[in-house]
């Protein structure tokens, strides 16, 4: 089974970072997904079932995974499902896996702060507009994109629409 998949849960392992031999990373951790239902009688939320999955995010995704989440955080990741059967001289089972293809927080229970990461080949490449030490084009000014106080900021030409 190679399936797509969206779920939203809670980071129920700290993320563990390994190399691969290619020269890439993987981070992966355990995540729990449990569903709720309102008791009408108990005018109460009530746990349902919990399902686990084991989350791998590969070479850029899994760096920034690496650097933003922590356990306990509330997620939504997408991504390919695989269920893998095991077996153990005491039992056997069946575990589910989630390769991610897009991973971040939940935002319904917290806020967070975007900030892109740097690739490599663009560090200290000094081409771009808004790099250190480069002068800005004719016209251009500075605006904020995002609203948060000290959110990044870049450079755009007056009357251009930074979105």
């Amino acid at each position: 089974m190679n399936e797509s998949i969206t779920v939203v849960g809670n980071v129920a392992s700290v993320p563990e970072r390994r190399d691969l031999p290619s020269g890439g990373a993987v981070t992966s951790f355990r995540m729990a997904v449990t569903q709720r239902r309102f008791d009408r009688e108990r005018s109460t939320w009530v746990d349902g079932h919990t399902n686990w999955f084991t989350v791998s995010a590969f070479r850029a995704l899994g760096e920034n995974v690496y650097r933003s989440l922590h356990k306990a955080d509330r997620v939504v990741v997408t991504g390919r499902l695989r269920l893998r059967e095991w077996e153990t001289d005491a039992k056997k089972g069946v575990s589910a896996e989630i390769d991610a293809e897009a991973l971040g927080h939940d935002l319904l229970w917290g806020v967070s702060v975007f900030q892109r990461a740097e690739s490599p080949s663009a560090a200290g490449a000094g081409d771009t507009p808004n790099a250190a030490g480069a002068e800005p084009p004719a016209g251009a000014e500075e605006v904020q994109t995002w609203g948060a106080p000290g959110a990044p900021r870049e450079l755009v030409a007056s009357g251009e629409t930074p979105f």
